[in-house]
């Protein structure tokens, strides 16, 4: 693949990626600036602790949705393996857009939408192991630890290998976004799905 081609890819990747919904959404539907409630965080957990269910769900399908056009734009216009940087990098630029001094959300919506365009069967699965964490332990961020920790291996088990590289960058980016979470979660103190702010 063309070094301009990748270029391209990770540059259409990172700013469509780089749009907050979840601040758009909490605004237009009068919540205010997302930022200062819970764990100040422009994701779609943190929007939930508005008590909104409906803005949480329109936050979601905007976070992973922009990874999901990210992929299939690359994929369409630059072909492989363009679509996977670009999903990587719509993930990159959820974390860290340059619109909000570099302070994103965590990235998990984002994760499942990069999964699904690449390989919906492996994204399909992590989301259940999501899923069933969720259900089990009531908390968003020790759910999605364990989808993005299990990602790369199932992709790989699956024979998609160049998603398996793409998974790996993007676990490692989940966990990064969540250490303080991961610290929370080993003290006991981690907040549950649903749960406001104090």
């Amino acid at each position: 693949m063309p070094e301009q081609a990748v270029i391209f890819s990770v540059i259409l990747g990172y700013f469509l990626g780089s749009i907050p919904f979840g601040l758009f959404i909490a605004k237009l539907g009068g919540q205010g600036d997302v930022r200062n409630i819970g764990s100040g965080n422009i994701g779609a957990t943190n929007v939930l602790r508005t008590g909104r269910k409906d803005l949480a769900a329109l936050t979601l399908l905007g976070d992973g949705g922009k990874a999901a056009v990210a992929v299939l734009l690359a994929g369409h216009f630059f072909g492989a393996p363009g679509h996977l940087f670009a999903g990587a990098a719509a993930l990159l630029g959820h974390c860290f857009p340059i619109w909000l001094r570099f302070k994103g959300g965590k990235g998990v919506a984002t994760f499942f939408g990069a999964l699904l365009a690449t390989a919906w069967p492996v994204g399909l699965i992590a989301a259940g192991i999501w899923l069933a964490m969720a259900v089990l332990f009531k908390m968003s961020s020790l759910a999605a630890l364990w989808a993005a920790g299990t990602a790369p291996l199932i992709a790989f088990l699956m024979g998609h290998h160049g998603v398996a590289a793409m998974a790996v960058f993007l676990a490692l980016m989940i966990f990064v976004r969540h250490k303080e979470n991961i610290g929370r979660i080993l003290s006991g103190t981690e907040s549950k799905i649903g749960q406001k702010k104090k």
